[in-house]
């Protein structure tokens, strides 16, 4: 299917800026700024420094040509480490970005991979910088789908989000379509084509494989520059695969990714809406709850159901998360990390939670991620929500100011509100044609 692919090589390594809506380069920029907040937030978490200290440790570069400094750290390693450290960082809080049908994550991929790359860039601009996301948000999505289609398997982002890495560095780089495409074969085959439901049932730090990901897109740019050869990825080239490629350029999928009102498995979230949207309406505090019943679909119904003793698990955990945010009506960092994961009052809820998987909700999965709650009080009332759909993507969507607002939620307490609001007005600049992306450099390489 080369037809196929040379589309994709000409969308990868030809398009420009003022070719690409300006409603997709809005999208892009506020995206860009919905991942910094969560690479800002996860930087002191323990998953974070440790991928960094691995990259300064195991992925560093003898050539100053191929090295990067990582974000809010400022230690230089290699571009794939730099990536794989800032990825590894934002996946593992789980606040970021996704994409439905692809059933995960691009922006994690996107930003870091972004950083790394530009610090070889000095003269790039916003709209160009804004130009390589939508690339990598185009062509991972797209990577996605195609790949979810040809397996059976459910595996995680890491294992096609690599692809959009690969297509962002070989237009910030340069490439031959050639060189391209000899990069996309070698990222799909390395691409960690992992397990998710494994990392469901066991929440650990591997979370959706991204880190890897971003290494591998980056590794693969750089071996076909230097003639490895790895061509052709089946995602694209296969003629099964045709179907997924044939609207880039057209429909733009940076425009319909959703953002998280909170940083927890979104499988979660339509119940926490649930239950915030009952409260809500009938004034209840969470002390006159008595039981909680929820209906949602199998995969949410799979989340981690017990008291969480780490982060990744309070993360993936659905019970937890919907006791914290009745408890503390909201769910912050401080709920799912250090001392929040030994709450004794979340401990005392989460007994009074029940969750069971209903077919209504399963059949919307994965376009839709819905749920439905009971709640029965201490003086015997018995309310019910109506179904629910998750916030956030272009069914509910976050309104712009929403996710300004979420972004300084994150940052301004690592890095305080005038870094911060910096950093919001450059990303958010980029959209303006003088507008240059290494303004952003002097606010994000110092711890």
């Amino acid at each position: 299917m080369a037809g196929v692919f040379s589309s994709v090589a000409d969308f990868a390594l030809n398009r420009s800026a003022d070719e690409m809506p300006d409603s997709a380069k809005k999208a892009a920029a506020l995206m860009m700024l919905d991942t910094m907040g969560i690479l800002i937030a996860s930087g002191p978490m323990e998953a974070g420094v440790i991928a960094r200290d691995a990259a300064a440790l195991l992925y560093a570069s003898s050539d100053a040509r191929f090295s990067a400094r990582m974000a809010f750290d400022g230690r230089s390693v290699s571009m794939a480490g730099a990536a794989f450290a800032g990825a590894t960082q934002i996946d593992n809080l789980d606040g970021h970005d996704g994409y439905q049908p692809t059933k995960g994550h691009i922006g994690v991929v996107v930003l870091p991979a972004l950083i790394a790359l530009a610090e070889h860039c000095p003269d790039l601009t916003g709209p160009d910088a804004l130009a390589t996301v939508i690339t990598g948000y185009e062509i991972a999505g797209r990577a996605g789908l195609s790949l979810h289609a040809s397996v059976s398997d459910y595996h995680t982002s890491g294992a096609w989000n690599a692809l959009g890495v690969v297509a962002m560095a070989a237009r910030l780089r340069g490439h031959t379509p050639n060189k391209l495409r000899q990069a996309m074969g070698i990222a799909e085959y390395h691409g960690p084509r992992s397990q998710m439901m494994r990392e469901i049932a066991n929440p650990t730090m591997l979370h959706d494989g991204s880190g890897w990901g971003a290494m591998v897109g980056l590794s693969a740019a750089i071996l076909a520059e230097r003639g490895f050869t790895g061509a052709p990825a089946i995602t694209i080239e296969a003629e099964s695969a045709a179907t997924h490629w044939a609207d880039l350029g057209q429909f733009w999928q940076v425009e319909h990714q959703y953002v998280k009102p909170y940083p927890i498995c979104r499988w979660a979230h339509a119940s926490i809406d649930a239950v915030r949207l009952v409260m809500r309406d009938n004034n209840l505090t969470n002390t006159q709850i008595r039981s909680v019943q929820i209906n949602t679909f199998h995969q949410a119904a799979c989340l981690y159901a017990g008291m969480p003793a780490t982060t990744s698990q309070a993360q993936y955990s659905l019970p937890f998360a919907v006791a914290a945010q009745a408890i503390h009506g909201r769910i912050g960092v401080e709920h799912i990390s250090g001392s929040g994961l030994s709450d004794p009052a979340i401990a005392e809820f989460i007994p009074r939670i029940h969750v069971t998987e209903t077919d209504r909700h399963n059949t919307r999965f994965p376009v839709g991620r819905w749920a439905d709650v009971t709640i029965e009080t201490t003086d015997g009332q018995v309310l019910k929500s109506e179904d629910v759909h998750a916030r956030g993507g272009p069914e509910a969507p976050m309104q712009r100011d929403e996710v300004i607002d979420k972004y300084l939620e994150f940052a301004v307490p690592v890095i305080g509100l005038a870094r911060a609001e910096a950093i919001r007005d450059v990303v958010l600049g980029w959209v303006a044609p003088g507008s240059r992306f290494s303004d952003l450099s002097p606010l994000i390489f110092e711890p």
